[in-house]
């Protein structure tokens, strides 16, 4: 009977590249932002096809079914068939990025905003956070 290889979650998340470094993909499970089923995964978990996992990196939060195993960390053409991203729209880091606030950049030797510049500024910012209570 063959015996059925083991693939532990960190080294899967490593080979599939969520994260640089195997020990990164470690300390990510030992720190609690690698879930499966709302609980917390040890990094020595088993993988298994069709499993569901939620990983957090910084402000971008990923939701991948396990597809196929990966064992060994390959180029990012084939990792990316070796999961499934169910991470819905509004949670990619694409879709954040649009809703923060533009990056204002004053001309070369313009000197320092003036307090009239500060406050038009600052009016331009507090209008984009600000909702309509219309």
């Amino acid at each position: 009977m063959a015996e059925v290889e083991k693939l532990r979650i960190d080294k899967y998340l490593w080979a599939i590249r969520l994260f640089k470094t195997r020990s990164l993909a470690t300390e990510a499970c030992k720190a609690g932002r690698v879930k499966f089923k709302g609980q917390n995964v040890k990094p020595s978990a088993i993988v298994k096809i069709g499993d569901v996992y939620q990983v957090s990196k910084g402000i971008e939060k990923k939701i991948i079914e396990v597809v196929d195993f990966s064992y060994n960390r390959t180029d990012s053409p084939t990792a990316l068939t070796k999961y499934k991203d169910l991470t819905p729209v509004e949670e990619t880091h694409a879709f954040k990025s649009m809703f923060h606030s533009p990056n204002l950049k004053r001309d070369r030797g313009t000197g320092r905003p003036t307090k009239k510049d500060r406050r038009e500024t600052d009016d331009l910012i507090g209008g984009l956070f600000q909702e309509d209570d219309e």
